[in-house]
This record gives structure tokens, sequence and C-alpha cells, in this order.
């Protein structure tokens, strides 16, 4: 049974000012597996926080269905089962690590003995035993995201959701993070986050989500993922003598030996079938490996204008 299912969601709004929809979401369909950290990668604006928020039932969608631990993700007693963590966060900054950790404790009506041990465990679990008693206020970035980070796990969640958690922060900060998320893995919790920093998401996730304008446009193991297109082959030839090949382009020469680009399987071909016309003695033939960044600049370009609303009208 998936954690969390999201099944041909649509979500649109209106401005104010008009009665125009405007599509944010559009066929959504995506599924979270229990134990995995999962990577939903987007611009700005491309639905990330829309999506996490029609999970955690706070707005509603169009159309499609949602649903966490196999029930309805509008129920209350099953949302008691997921921590969150929003991107920019309010936290009372007058108050102490122990003393926001204790408040939001007393939410889910945790008593007090219950209450000491919850905020003495997460505060050692996050790294902030020693600052426990400091205010807030006096926190850096990457302290105020660990304690953020603590506050998601007051409830002792099976589902973490967090919204861009390594958004400005150094690189000290974001390992930090990055290592409470393993930390999160190993304990059987399953930890689904948005980001756009790339690097991170390849570092730890099992599975990405690539979205782009609102439509899901990739899923699954980054390895899968950036195996599945090869962007072009190298190819490795020795002693060239009978003028240029017909296809391909020189990407060094040194000595006999000469490295051709070829952009096509077709033009691969024709290059293998003729190197013995050529004088040209074949190396090596290798795939070019693209990386994450790669396979979702491509997505995202090739997307193009956002399609058409139900109605008639444009999507923005």
């Amino acid at each position: 049974m998936p954690v969390l299912e999201l099944d041909d969601v649509h979500k649109s709004y209106r401005s104010h000012l008009s009665i125009r929809k405007y599509w944010i979401l559009r066929g959504l369909s995506l599924s979270i597996r229990e134990g995995e950290i999962f990577g939903y990668i987007g611009t700005n604006g491309a639905g990330k926080t829309t999506t996490i928020k029609l999970a955690l039932g706070l707005i509603f969608p169009d159309a499609g269905t949602i649903r966490l631990f196999g029930q309805d993700a509008s129920r209350v007693e099953v949302r008691r089962r997921v921590g969150f963590l929003p991107e920019n966060p309010y936290l009372y900054d007058y108050l102490t690590g122990e003393e926001f950790l204790d408040f939001h404790a007393r939410l889910f009506a945790l008593d007090a003995p219950a209450r000491r041990k919850r905020v003495r465990d997460l505060l050692e679990r996050v790294g902030l035993s020693n600052r426990g008693d400091r205010q807030l206020r006096h926190y850096s970035k990457g302290m105020l995201q660990r304690i953020g980070l603590a506050q998601a796990l007051v409830n002792d969640p099976d589902l973490v959701i967090l919204d861009e958690p390594m958004s400005g922060l150094d690189p000290i900060g974001r390992r930090e993070v990055r290592d409470i998320i393993l930390d999160l893995k190993a304990r059987g919790r399953t930890v689904f986050f948005s980001t756009h920093i790339l690097s991170d998401t390849e570092m730890i996730c099992d599975r990405v989500g690539l979205l782009v304008k609102g439509s899901l446009k990739a899923v699954g193991r980054i390895d899968e993922l950036v195996s599945r297109d090869v962007p072009y082959w190298e190819v490795a030839l020795r002693g060239v003598t009978n003028g240029g090949l017909p296809c391909g382009s020189v990407m060094s020469r040194r000595d006999d030996r000469v490295l051709i680009r070829v952009d096509s399987q077709g033009d691969l071909h024709r290059l293998l079938a003729i190197l013995n016309g050529h004088g040209a003695e074949l190396v090596s033939v290798t795939p070019a490996r693209q990386s994450l960044e790669d396979l979702f600049i491509r997505e995202a370009r090739s997307a193009g204008p956002a399609p058409a609303e139900r109605g008639g009208q444009r999507a923005h």
C-alpha cells in the first residue's frame, strides 16, 4: 500500500480580480512508497508546494483523489501520522528550542513526562542538545532549519513531508539536513521533500519526480532516468587515413587516435559500417551519461507554453 497516492489530480485558482482559471496541476498521478526518500523536483512555480498542501488537506483539488496510508487525505486521524516542515515556517523566536518543541508536543496532547523525553530526544537527533536553552532568535539559519525538522518529528510520524528543506542553507547546513533525512530512512520512515537543488537530491533520494508547469514529466530511480535517453556517443578510432568521416564531429585528436561525437543512433550505425573504407580501427564506443540536471533542463525546455485549460481558456 502506498504511503501517499495522488490520482489524476487537477488544481486551479482564480485571482481576486479575474474570473479566469489558472491551472497549477494538470492530471498529476504519483505514488510514494513506504520507507523511501522521494525528491520532488521543480522550478519555482511548478506546483510543488501546491502538491504538498493538497497532500496535507490544507487545500482541495478541483478533480482527482488523494490518499494517505490508503485513506482519504482529508481525514484528521490519518493526518496525525504525518510530520510537516513548510518552506518558510513561522517560529516564535522569543521561545527557546526546548520551549518551542514542548509547545508543539502539547498540541499532540503528550503528558509532561513524555514531552520532556521527546524534546530531549529530538534535540539530540538534530544536533542541538547544547542549544536547547537558547532563544530561537539567536539561532543560525541552519539551526533554525534543524529545530524546524525536530518540530516536524514531534508526533513520531510515519511520513515526513518537507518543503524545500535545504533552501538558503550553506554547504554545512545542507549536509546536516541530509544526514537527518537519511537517519529518518534508517528508522523506517518515509520522506517526501520538494527541492530545486539537484546535487542534494542525487545524494540521498531513492526516487525522484520531475514536475514541469504542473505536469509530472518523469518518475523513477535517478540511474534509470539519466540512462533512459543517450544524448550522444563518443567513438574512439585509430588510424583514420582516407579523408574525413561522413558523420560525427571531432572532439579531440592525439597521435593516431581521434575521438568522434555522434549525435544519433542512425549516424552511429553508419559510422561503424564504413570504418574499413577509411582505414580506421574501432577502439571503443561509449554512450555519454547525462546528469539529472541535464534531464531536468531538457524536460523543462521541451514543455513549451502551458497547455490550454479545460473550457478553452489558457493556463499561465
